[in-house]
Order: structure tokens, then sequence, then C-alpha cells
């Protein structure tokens, strides 16, 4: 575990001259997915000066969905099917690291025992876990290697897509409109924005994942589109993970469905004609 977690460690220190630097990530995706088009989370990540206050925050129901991609509460729920949130797991975080971590956070001056410093902490933490059966999962360091691990297993005839809202707008509730969108039956990736120095997307390939894309409504009639996903296998998950706590169902009985935050993006094969 101790010299696997030092390399990992040491590909993320060294990640912000990664490979592909010969063209910009902006060209890189137009190389490879000419015909894709790049979805709003990651232009936002590459034109960060053209995002809008990320105070909004999108709530289906009573009990709300909050997309906002902008508070570090959400890595929560980026992560949420493999998260069952025990005293045991948060007694790991602390104690991972301990002999790497100063390195690192004196490469970005990170104050140790700050909030910043626990986050990035417990970023490398998932990126070096084990994934679950049936998962397979890749931490990337770029937009470049976040691409190529997507498209090594999807093809290169895909779609990219994240939650959009047409304005921002004030804390408000939104309902569900007619015309749910299938992306696709089973298999998709999704990766999620992790909070770290710099742009990692913690990415997972599964085979018993159903994409959607949700149109959502406003009070004041804003309109939106979520992306949701539902896991139709969890016999694998752990039995105490906080889906089933707050569901109140067993591991591998029912499909698990949630809303992704805006800075996550899922990715699918394109249906062919016959499809």
């Amino acid at each position: 575990m101790g010299f696997r977690f030092s390399l990992f460690v040491t590909f993320l220190t060294l990640a912000l001259v990664a490979s592909h630097a010969a063209l910009s990530p902006e060209l890189y995706w137009k190389s490879v997915l000419p015909n894709t088009p790049m979805p709003k989370a990651v232009t936002d990540i590459l034109h960060p000066d053209l995002v809008e206050d990320k105070s909004t925050a999108v709530g289906v129901g009573k009990g709300g969905v909050n997309v906002d991609a902008g508070k570090a509460i959400l890595k929560g729920v980026t992560t949420v099917y493999k998260k069952a949130a025990s005293e045991n797991q948060l007694h790991d975080v602390q104690n991972t690291a301990i002999f790497f971590m100063p390195e690192i956070l004196n490469r970005f001056s990170v104050k140790p025992g700050s909030l910043e410093a626990d986050i990035m902490q417990n970023t490398i933490k998932e990126c070096e876990e084990a994934g679950i059966e049936g998962e397979e999962k890749y931490c990337a360091t770029s937009l470049e290697s976040m691409i190529d691990f997507s498209t090594s297993k999807l093809g290169k005839n895909v779609q990219a897509v994240s939650a959009e809202v047409e304005k921002r707008t004030q804390l408000q509730e939104y309902t569900i409109a007619a015309g749910i969108e299938k992306m696709t039956d089973n298999k998709s990736v999704v990766c999620h924005k992790q909070n770290y120095a710099y742009a990692v997307f913690y990415c997972h390939a599964t085979q018993t994942t159903r994409a959607y894309i949700v149109p959502l409504e406003g009070t004041d009639g804003t309109k939106a589109k979520a992306v949701a996903v539902c896991h139709t296998d969890t016999s694998a998950w752990k039995p105490k993970h906080l889906a089933f706590q707050v569901l109140k169902v067993n591991p591998g009985t029912v499909p698990i469905c949630h809303f992704l935050p805006e800075e996550n993006i899922v990715w699918v094969a394109n249906k062919k004609p016959e499809e």
C-alpha cells in the first residue's frame, strides 16, 4: 500500500506538467472527439473567468437535490455510490498520507490541518482505494487523461453530458418536467470533479448504470437540465451505505438513483441507428 501510494502521490504532484503539452485541452478534445460537443462542466473549467456565481442550487421535491458545484459539502454526493459514512472511514482518512502530505501541502502552499488540507487528503485516499466489484476506476489528473480513459471504455463515438441551468437564480425548488431522456441502459463512464489544488476527476466505468437527462423547471420558470444515474446492481455496496440508510432498503434489492452535481460528467456511447 505504501509504495503504491507514494507512486500515486508523485503522479499527482507532477501532473501539472502532464503529457499532451503540444495541444491545449480544448484542442485535444476537438482532435479526439470532433463530433462530441463539449459539456458545460468542461467549458466552465477551461474558462473560469466566464463562470457566473456558483451559489445557485437545484432542489427537486421537498427534500431538495443540491447541484451547487462550488461547495465542498458536495464531495459526499459525488461519490455517493461508495460511501458508508462510518467513523472508521473518517479515522482512516485522517491517518492516510501521513508521510507524504507535507510535501504536497508545501508545493501548493496549503496550511497543514486546514480544511483545504483535509479535502486534498481525502481526494488522494479516494483515488488510492480499490474500486468496488464490477467497477473500473481511474483518477484523471487532466482533461486529456479523462478523455483517454472514457474513450478507451466506450469508443470515440460518444456523448458527454453535464447538468446545466439556463440562468443563475436564487435558491429555489425545481420540479421534474416532461421529456426525460434515457442515455444508456448499462455501460457508462461517470467522472466526478474532485476537490484538489488543480483538476482531478474520479472516473469509474460500470456495466450496471442507467443514465438519464432530466428536464427541470423552477418556481420562477427557470429551466434546467439535470443528469441522473441509476445503479441497478448494488449487491457489492457496503451494507451501511448512506443510500441504504436513507431509503431504508438492503443491498441488491432495488436500483439506487441520484442526481449529479454540475461539475460531474456522464459519458455514454452513442446509440447505433438500429437502436
